[in-house]
């Protein structure tokens, strides 16, 4: 089975990538950063040898390196999951947040997940069968102090998870939006939280690896998940 998994290199990515490097499936990588991605999968490699690991540096707000990164994924076969992940969080308030702001975090965590899914659907659709998860937020539910454009570009995930469900169920592709809250990765530390506080990045890889495993007739819809105490 070939899983395709952007944003991979750290944090709720890197969980989810060694949730099915684990189970020995192929893997296929990317992050922004080349060195990054390269730790990360050599990682994967020596712990998990019975996986197959490639990667590919690519910067996915840019619509191009989005379709050069699927082809590069399709020359090595059809993609049976693909989780878009890749994106990243600015703090802000609309009303005085930097210029640019809200453009960046489109680009990062709307369109990258836009054009990097068009690029894998003709072959996915094709083949008649696939599951499509796209990592939203609880910042996709409800608004929040600070969340600013962040907000802006989750709210529109989620709605672009929502059309995506409707156009694919008869196709044979499933599409989930998962919606984790706080969860620990490297943008908590020194942040004062501790860890027991949130969640780990690997509760939201098991359940998307769960998610990914039922019967062809069943599917979660949405994965939405919170810290025991609640939001902070």
């Amino acid at each position: 089975m070939n899983i395709i998994i952007t944003g991979a290199s750290q944090g709720i990515g890197y969980a989810i990538a060694e949730s099915f490097a684990i189970a020995g499936y192929n893997l296929f990588l990317c992050s922004k950063t080349p060195a990054n991605i390269k730790v990360a999968a050599e990682k994967l490699s020596l712990a998990y040898p019975n996986a197959t690991i490639q990667y590919l540096a690519a910067d996915l707000s840019q619509k191009e390196q989005c379709v050069n990164f699927i082809n590069w994924c399709l020359e090595k076969g059809t993609p049976h999951i693909l989780v878009n992940n890749a994106g990243f969080f600015l703090p802000g308030n609309i009303a005085d947040e930097a210029a640019e702001t809200l453009e960046q975090q489109m680009a990062s965590n709307l369109y990258a997940a836009y054009h990097t899914t068009r690029a894998a659907l003709p072959t996915m659709i094709e083949n008649g069968q696939g599951h499509i998860f796209n990592i939203c937020s609880i910042a996709s539910l409800q608004a929040y102090p600070n969340g600013g454009s962040y907000s802006i570009s989750k709210f529109a995930l989620l709605g672009f998870s929502k059309n995506l469900r409707l156009e694919l169920k008869d196709k044979g592709i499933k599409v989930t939006a998962v919606c984790p809250g706080a969860t620990y990765t490297n943008s908590w530390k020194g942040s004062g939280v501790e860890e027991s506080r949130i969640m780990e990045a690997n509760d939201i890889a098991k359940m998307i690896f769960a998610a990914a495993h039922l019967s062809p007739q069943a599917l979660v819809e949405d994965i939405i998940m919170r810290p025991q105490l609640g939001d902070l």
